[in-house]
C-alpha cells in the first residue's frame, strides 16, 4: 500500500512538466510570426537570384559569408523587434520623432527607390518561376498581383500572418533540390568554414549583394511595424526574440542550399552568370533531374508571392509612419486609406514594370540588392542611435557586444562599397 501512495508523485511531476512545456510551446506559437516571416521573405527572387549567381559564378567559395552575415542579421533584427516591443512604435515613427521630418523624408525617398526595384523583382520572380511551367508572364504576373492584393487588403492580421507562415515552410523545397544535385559536401563545408578572398570586382559586387540581400533596410521597418501591430510588448519579448533567431537561422540555411545547388550544377559544368532564377531551376534538370527543377521553381514562385505581399507592405508602413498617417493590416480600407492606396499603387506599378517588353530584369534585380547593401549603413545609424537612448529604451538598450556587431556591419558595408567604387574606377 505504501508503494501505491508514493507512485502518484512522479506522475504528478511529469504531468506538471508536460503542462509547463505545453504552455511554453503555445506561448511561443502565439508570438511566432514577425521574425520568422520577415527573415524568410528575405529569400525573395532577388535573393534567390543573388545566391544562385554566387554559386553559379564562384562555386562554393562565397559560402563563408553566410556565417558572419547570419550573426549580424540576428543582431540587427533583434534590435528592430526589441524597439517595437518596448516603444510600441514603428521605426519610421521613431526616426520622425527623434530626428525630424527632413531626416524621415530623405530616408523614405532613398528606401522607396530601392524598394521599388525590389518589388519589381518579386513580380519578375513570379514571371520566371511560372515560366518554367509554361505560363506566360502576361497571365501569371497580373493574377499573382491580384492574389496578393486580395489576401492583404481583404484579410485581417491573424489570417494574413497564418497564410504567410505556411508559405514560409515551402522554402524547404530548396534543401531537397540541393541534395538531388549531389554536391561535394566536403568542399562545401570547407569553404563555409574557411574564408576565400579575391580582389576581382565581380567578387566584391557579389559580397555586397549577398549581404545586401540578406540584411536589407526594408526588413527593419517591416519587422518593427509587424511586432507593434501584433501587440507584442516587453512582457512577451523573450519569446519574440526566439522567433527572430529562428527566422534568421532558417533563412540563411535555405540560402546555403541554394548556393550549393547551383555550385554543384552550373558552376561545375558551365560556370558564369545566369539571367534569372528560373535559369538556375532549368540548369538542375540535366544533373539533378526534372523533380529538382520543379522543386526549385516551386520555391521561386512561393518566394515571389510571399515577397510581393510583404515588400509593398514594408514600404507603405515606412511612408505612412513617417508622415503620421494611419497604417496597419488590421485596419480596414476606410480607416487607413493612404496606407492601402499606397500599397495598391506599389503592386500595380511593380507588376506593370515587369510587363515592359525586353526589360533587363537581371540588372534591375541584382542592382537593387547592391543598393540595399549600400543603403544599409544609413538605416543602422538611425537604429543604433535610437536603441541606445535610455529615454526611449530604458533598461532595454544595447549591450556592448550588440553595438560592436551592428557598428561593425555598417563599417564593413561602407568599406566594401568604397572598395567597389575604387576597383571599378581603376579599370
Amino acid at each position: 500500500m505504501r508503494g501505491d501512495h508514493q507512485n502518484p508523485r512522479p506522475l504528478v511531476r511529469r504531468t506538471a512538466n508536460l503542462s509547463v512545456a505545453k504552455y511554453r510551446i503555445l506561448a511561443f506559437l502565439s508570438v511566432l510570426g514577425p521574425g520568422f516571416i520577415t527573415a524568410n521573405v528575405d529569400n525573395d527572387p532577388g535573393g534567390i537570384l543573388t545566391y544562385s549567381n554566387a554559386g553559379a559564378k564562384f562555386g562554393y567559395t562565397l559560402l563563408w559569408t553566410l556565417i558572419p552575415t547570419t550573426i549580424a542579421l540576428i543582431v540587427v533584427q533583434e534590435m528592430a523587434a526589441r524597439m517595437g516591443a518596448v516603444t510600441g512604435k514603428g521605426l519610421s515613427d521613431l526616426i520622425r520623432e527623434e530626428f525630424g521630418l527632413r531626416a524621415t523624408f530623405i530616408t523614405m525617398a532613398i528606401l522607396g527607390i530601392a524598394d521599388f526595384g525590389n518589388i519589381a523583382s518579386e513580380f519578375a520572380g513570379i514571371a520566371s518561376g511560372m515560366g518554367v511551367f509554361g505560363v506566360v508572364k502576361y497571365f501569371s504576373v497580373p493574377v499573382g498581383a491580384l492574389l496578393v492584393w486580395t489576401v492583404i487588403v481583404r484579410g485581417r492580421y491573424k489570417m494574413v500572418e497564418r497564410i504567410l507562415i505556411v508559405f514560409s515552410f515551402i522554402y524547404f523545397a530548396y534543401p531537397v533540390s540541393a541534395f538531388l544535385a549531389k554536391p561535394d559536401w566536403k568542399l562545401a563545408l570547407h569553404d563555409t568554414l574557411i574564408p576565400q578572398l579575391s580582389h576581382q570586382p565581380g567578387y566584391i559586387v557579389m559580397i555586397i549583394g549577398l549581404i545586401g540581400t540578406t540584411i536589407t533596410p526594408w526588413m527593419q521597418f517591416y519587422l518593427q511595424a509587424s511586432v507593434v501591430e501584433k501587440g507584442v510588448d516587453r512582457r512577451h519579448y523573450g519569446l519574440t526574440r526566439w522567433d527572430v533567431i529562428l527566422g534568421c537561422i532558417v533563412t540563411d540555411v535555405i540560402a546555403f542550399f541554394i548556393v550549393v545547388a547551383c555550385a554543384a550544377t552550373i558552376f561545375k559544368n558551365h560556370p558564369g552568370d545566369i539571367q534569372d532564377a528560373a535559369d538556375a531551376a532549368m540548369a538542375l534538370r540535366p544533373f539533378a533531374g526534372q523533380f529538382a527543377t520543379m522543386l526549385f521553381a516551386v520555391g521561386l514562385v512561393n518566394a515571389s508571392l510571399l515577397s510581393a505581399a510583404i515588400l509593398p507592405l514594408a514600404t507603405a508602413y515606412n511612408v505612412c509612419e513617417g508622415l503620421g498617417f494611419e497604417s496597419g493590416v488590421e485596419k480596414r480600407f476606410s480607416e487607413a486609406p493612404i496606407f492601402y492606396w499606397l500599397y495598391t499603387l506599389l503592386i500595380v506599378c511593380g507588376a506593370g514594370f515587369v510587363l515592359i517588353p525586353r526589360l533587363p530584369l537581371l540588372k534591375v534585380i541584382l542592382y537593387s540588392q547592391v543598393a540595399n547593401g549600400i543603403l544599409l549603413p544609413f538605416v543602422l545609424f538611425y537604429m543604433l542611435r535610437l536603441i541606445n537612448r535610455k529615454r526611449i529604451m530604458q533598461e532595454f538598450t544595447n549591450t556592448w557586444w550588440q553595438n560592436w556587431i551592428a557598428w561593425g556591419t555598417a563599417i564593413i558595408m561602407v568599406g566594401l562599397t568604397i572598395a567597389l567604387i575604387y576597383t571599378l574606377t581603376a579599370l
